[in-house]
């Protein structure tokens, strides 16, 4: 039955309900007839009207047709119809009068009355019976979803009446938080606590849950949402109607806020000024084009307006993303720069050989790295080969290939560092350093600079805070007592450009950062900047929870920023100068074959070992962790 019902097209359909109302308008006649029992008889009364049955049954189905009737679905027939219908049989009436009168039958107008309020209530309880039928074959026949409705206010009502009739979901209850309508019915459905949810569900054989409540505050859903999903359960949220049709934004609460706005501090512009001219037509190198620090240092050289400037990126997608930006900004201002994508590695000594001789490279700022601390972590080998072979194979080709500035992006963990990621950038730097001193000053001019945090970098503590708040919380925070240095990634990459720009040969840069943060702070300011208040002792009835979870493995408390906190003023106020005692060419030797016969025998204890010995201030990276 089922499959004969879905295979009927819609001309099909319209046909039968054209031949259902013919049917009908012979009903309501006969039993119009029955009924009054007009002298003479039924049947010669009835066989006198035969002829003009034609003609009803004409008009019956042409207004049919003219209303639009036929084509009304059972599961949409609503009001409106009923009054189509109405109108219908009055018309119908109207017509059998002035039939009739023309064919000098004398029957009385009772009858023709009778005739059309029987004909309207045979309409519209033909589409109801057949309403039932359809939904009794779809239900024998075919698996109907169940849906436990989450809130019985409007948008819940509402939502039952649209599903009502529906050939494949089924309301079958409610939730409400309400107690006044917990034990009610609302829409002939049973209001339920939330605490009966789980009886409910194996009762009722519940299979997806629609939260219907978009008055309730987004995390609060997500949690509700969590909670149900951990039963099994798939749910579905619906956003309120003045959302649906536009008056309110879907996203109202959750858009994020700039990342800037946590700074703590005004952010400070640094115009390069005459530091433009050290890049201006130049052949510019930046590696790790398409990370945070990379693509804005792909938009802030563009602006000094270098003659070529080659985008060295391993990620397909992230080289896509930034060079299709720079291309829409070089072709909107009519720029002269050539740009050049290259996909691959900085580990690659023969690739990077021909792209440094080739494109005739002046700069190389090199931002390619892997600094997601706990990924490093998990992967020591993989994390320390990138970050310190990487630079050693582009800073030796550099230096062979006569780049005149060599500029390596470092972090603050490099400091005395307590985890891998920071190891491999401090061994980085003595790398550099080492070249540096062998080649003299004479050739290619290398230097480094170190900063913080950057608010808004990809993995950074801001994204991953408001992801956590998009998801209902809680945040989590490693230490109550745990801070870090911020600066915005425009100013990082301004003062990194400067920096470079009057680097003399070996010099360590250093970024004043401000004040260091409290990251609980920061996520209490996260949380109050979305319009949420923070869940804990003193206001319990707060929406967002802030969860501490402990030091991860090679976390600090802190953050340093030099060595031996000697640090020299420079010609820009917020860029410092330190000079730090390295290790000797052979110890450098030493630690990299070292690095290398763990590498190549992928031992990551080895690896470890060699960072403890080499550098300086490492305690627990030999130590084998679990970030998991």
């Amino acid at each position: 039955m089922l499959s004969w019902i879905k295979s009927l097209n819609k001309a099909h359909k319209r046909w039968i309900m054209l031949a259902l109302d013919g049917v009908l308008v012979l009903l309501a006649l006969l039993f119009a007839f029955v009924a009054l029992d007009l002298p003479g008889g039924v049947w010669a009364n009835l066989r006198s009207y035969m002829l003009l049955m034609p003609y009803m049954l004409i008009l019956a189905m042409g207004i049919s047709v003219w209303f639009g009737i036929h084509d009304i679905q059972v599961s949409a027939y609503d009001a409106t119809s009923v009054g189509l219908t109405a109108v219908h049989a009055i018309l119908l009436t109207i017509a059998s009068i002035t039939f009739a009168d023309i064919a000098g039958l004398r029957l009385p107008v009772g009858l023709h009355m009778v005739f059309g309020v029987v004909f309207f209530c045979l309409a519209v309880g033909s589409r109801a019976v057949l309403l039932q039928l359809v939904l009794a074959v779809y239900r024998h026949s075919n698996k109907r979803t169940r849906v436990l409705i989450y809130g019985a206010g409007s948008t819940g009502t509402q939502l039952v009446s649209a599903l009502h009739g529906h050939e494949s979901i089924q309301a079958v209850a409610f939730v409400d938080d309400n107690k006044g309508l917990q034990g009610m019915r609302v829409h002939r459905l049973m209001v339920y606590p939330p605490a009966s949810i789980a009886a409910v569900v194996k009762a009722k054989r519940i299979n997806r849950v629609l939260l219907a409540v978009p008055s309730l505050i987004r995390p609060k859903q997500a949690q509700i949402a969590r909670k149900l999903e951990r039963m099994g359960l798939e749910v579905q949220t619906l956003p309120s109607f003045s959302q649906l049709i536009g008056d309110e934004a879907l996203v109202s609460k959750l858009t994020p806020v700039s990342a800037r706005s946590f700074l703590g501090r005004a952010e400070v512009a640094h115009p390069l000024g005459d530091a433009s001219i050290s890049y201006g037509n130049k052949v510019v190198l930046i590696s790790g084009a398409g990370g945070s620090i990379g693509s804005e240092l792909c938009r802030q050289v563009l602006e000094c307006r270098p003659s070529k400037l080659i985008l060295f990126e391993l990620s397909e997608l992230g080289l896509y993303s930034i060079d299709m930006e720079l291309r829409s900004m070089i072709e909107h201002e009519g720029l002269a720069i050539e740009l050049v994508p290259v996909l691959g590695s900085v580990t690659d000594s023969r690739q990077v050989r021909k792209l440094l001789t080739t494109h005739k490279v002046n700069i190389v700022l090199h931002a390619a790295a892997y600094k997601h601390v706990p990924l490093v972590e998990a992967n020591p080998l993989t994390g320390l080969v990138n970050n310190v072979f990487g630079t050693q194979t582009l800073a030796e080709q550099a230096a062979k290939s006569g780049v005149e500035r060599f500029m390596l992006i470092s972090s603050d963990k490099a400091v005395r560092p307590t985890n891998v990621m920071g190891a491999s950038k401090r061994l980085a730097e003595l790398v550099l350093q080492d070249i540096a001193k062998r080649q003299g000053p004479e050739g290619t001019v290398f230097s480094m600079v170190r900063f913080g945090n950057v608010l808004g970098s990809s993995g950074s503590v801001v994204p991953l805070f408001q992801d956590q708040l998009s998801r209902g919380g809680p945040l989590t925070v490693t230490d109550v007592s745990v801070e870090r240095y911020f600066m915005t990634v425009q100013e990082a990459v301004q003062l990194v450009l400067q920096a470079c720009a009057i680097s003399r040969g070996a010099e360590v840069f250093v970024l004043d950062m401000g004040q260091p943060v409290p990251i609980l702070k920061l996520a209490r300011q996260v949380i109050e900047s979305a319009g949420y208040d923070v869940r804990d002792a003193d206001n319990p009835d707060g929406e967002i929870e802030i969860q501490i979870t402990g030091l991860r493995p090679g976390e600090k408390m802190s953050e340093e920023l030099t060595l031996s906190n000697d640090l020299v003023g420079t010609t820009y106020p917020k860029i410092f100068m330190t000079r730090e005692k390295g290790l000797s060419q052979i110890e450098v030797a030493s630690a990299l074959r070292a690095l290398r016969e763990a590498f190549v025998a992928s031992d990551e204890d080895m690896a470890r070992e060699v960072v403890r010995r080499w550098v300086e201030g490492v305690d627990t990276v030999a130590v084998k962790v679990d970030v998991s």
